[in-house]
């Protein structure tokens, strides 16, 4: 998996560098490690004046053979907003990953049926 990351409106640390890489490793896991995985992280500071509210961002995008996945999350802190856009992005592949396995064992089961003559072909 290649991991990319851009930052915005901030300077990208060695701190903070090893911090996204830290908790994007669940997410080679569920991809198998596979390399031709894109994996593009944009680490953000939205607003240069406002030091309450909602103010750092980070995405993730995700794409692969069959995969496409984008989650986002803005937050007061920039690794709270990390450590909840990796929950989602973790959530958002398992989701995907269950669909298609629902997917295959209905297919499996239609082939069954007309095998058995329960289903008209």
């Amino acid at each position: 998996m290649n991991i990319n990351i851009k930052t915005t409106n901030i300077t990208l640390t060695p701190a903070i560098s090893d911090y996204t890489h830290k908790r994007l490793e669940k997410l080679a896991t569920l991809l198998s490690n596979d390399p031709s995985v894109k994996c593009d992280v944009e680490l953000a500071k939205t607003t240069s004046h406002h030091h309450k509210g909602e103010i750092f961002r980070a995405e993730i995008h995700v794409v692969g053979p069959g995969r496409n996945a984008y989650v986002s999350s803005e937050q007061e802190d920039l690794y709270a907003a990390i450590d909840i856009v990796k929950d989602l992005i973790v959530s958002e592949l398992g989701t995907d990953k269950r669909k298609r396995i629902s997917f295959l064992r209905r297919g499996g089961a239609k082939v069954k049926g007309m095998i058995k003559g329960l289903w008209p072909f």
